[in-house]
């Protein structure tokens, strides 16, 4: 796969962003740590999450965080906004999380799914 190396700055994603957006990222990041075990890796244009393999991370906006999850099933949230299907059992999922609140027990439950896929715990099935 196709990428660019660089180093970036975590505080790079939320310059000219309300400090709410900084907020509901915390939240996201604490949420998937109660998983287990996380890297942060801020790249050029998102905030990637790994375990084993990038399982989640997502885009500060201006006024929200639009959060990513890999799962390998569809599924929906109140918060959720798009599905990308990328094989048969393969799904990225996009929310938008304008407040920590909406990372609620549902969320919280997805967020551990993904994680299992990011330790790839699905493989071994």
């Amino acid at each position: 796969m196709w990428h660019s190396c660089g180093r970036h700055d975590l505080e790079e994603h939320f310059v000219g962003r309300d400090p709410e957006v900084r907020r509901v990222f915390e939240a996201f990041l604490a949420a998937v740590r109660a998983c287990g075990p996380v890297t942060v890796i801020p790249q050029k244009t998102r905030i990637a999450l790994q375990a084993r393999v990038r399982f989640a991370g997502g885009i500060a906006r201006r006024h929200f965080f639009v959060a990513h999850l890999w799962l390998t099933r569809r599924a929906t949230h109140r918060a959720h906004v798009k599905t990308e299907t990328y094989g048969p059992q393969s799904y990225g999922l996009k929310f938008r999380l304008a407040d920590p609140s909406d990372i609620d027990s549902d969320l919280r439950a997805l967020m551990a799914e993904a994680y299992r896929v990011g330790c790839q715990e699905h493989l071994t099935r």
